[in-house]
């Protein structure tokens, strides 16, 4: 197709009707050496949609699948379209399909007879969650668990490395997120009441102006427990040490998080959490 696009552009000949058409559809871009067919611009300055051949559509899916944090089918759609104009839904789930690790996802047991009936938040920061992901089987230069706190109208999540669950540990990692994106207003936790109370006592240890309340999860079996909310998160981390052949999770959850706010959520309507919190913090 791309020598076809070179020769219709330059022939001095009369045009055919196929001539006509991949000129409309087609144009050459040289990079360098290379020369690379792309989908036809209006200006110059758009940015450039690739057309990949065969050859090149596995490097393409899987640099893409990694970008994602091994995200599913439609986080990589919206990964592949911001550059390739040729690659099809089909191929994404086949890709998909042969990754050893999300084969390892899939069998993570789901929970089942559960109708999840999620927590409802019009203001931004209002209610924000705290949970913890049991590391201690693979511990980390004495780091033994992972903190998980998520606004829930954004989906935004912050992820710390800590080394004991006492509430003052826990504390002292929220404090550093509140003085920089705010503290909302009700927090909660699916480690139980007590726990949210006992954290909110120590932070206003720390802060004493701080006005904060503990809520409770409608269904602590299915509202974010470790296993299920959490679990995609230790997924997302077990790719990554396997991708990039390391045990240092502690390193690895930093790009988890990247990953997590930077692909498309469904509670979202399908924006970044990253961009929404963004705006928040421009608007507020």
């Amino acid at each position: 197709m791309l020598q076809d696009v070179k020769t219709a552009a330059v022939s001095k000949e009369s045009k055919n009707q196929h001539d006509y058409h991949i000129l409309r559809q087609y144009e050459v871009l040289q990079c360098g050496p290379v020369e690379k067919l792309i989908k036809k611009r209006e200006h110059s300055e758009e940015t450039p949609m690739y057309f990949v051949t065969i050859e090149e559509t596995f490097d393409v899916l899987r640099a893409s699948h990694i970008a994602t944090g091994h995200g599913g089918r439609d986080r990589m759609m919206k990964e592949i379209k911001k550059k390739y104009a040729n690659i099809s839904v089909q191929a994404i789930e086949l890709f998909k399909s042969l990754c050893l690790e999300c084969q390892k996802k899939r069998t993570r047991p789901k929970t089942t007879g559960v109708v999840v009936r999620p927590i409802l938040t019009k203001d931004f920061f209002c209610r924000g969650q705290v949970d913890l992901v049991d590391m201690q089987s693979m511990s980390c230069n004495g780091y033994k668990w992972i903190m998980v706190y998520q606004d829930h109208l954004t989906k935004f999540c912050v992820l710390r490395a800590i080394r004991s669950k006492r509430p003052t540990e826990v504390a002292s990692q929220l404090l550093d997120i509140f003085l920089l994106l705010g503290a909302p207003v009700i927090l909660q936790s699916d480690n139980g009441t007590e726990f949210t109370a006992n954290v909110i006592s120590e932070l206003t240890e720390f802060w004493p102006s701080l006005k904060m309340v503990h809520g409770k999860p409608r269904y602590p079996q299915s509202q974010g427990s470790v296993e299920g909310a959490n679990g995609d998160i230790k997924d997302m981390l077990v790719a990554w040490l396997a991708d990039n052949k390391s045990q240092d999770w502690v390193a690895g959850i930093k790009f988890v998080q990247f990953h997590k706010n930077s692909a498309y959520h469904s509670g979202t309507r399908r924006a970044k959490p990253i961009r929404l919190t963004c705006l928040t913090l421009t608007f507020t």
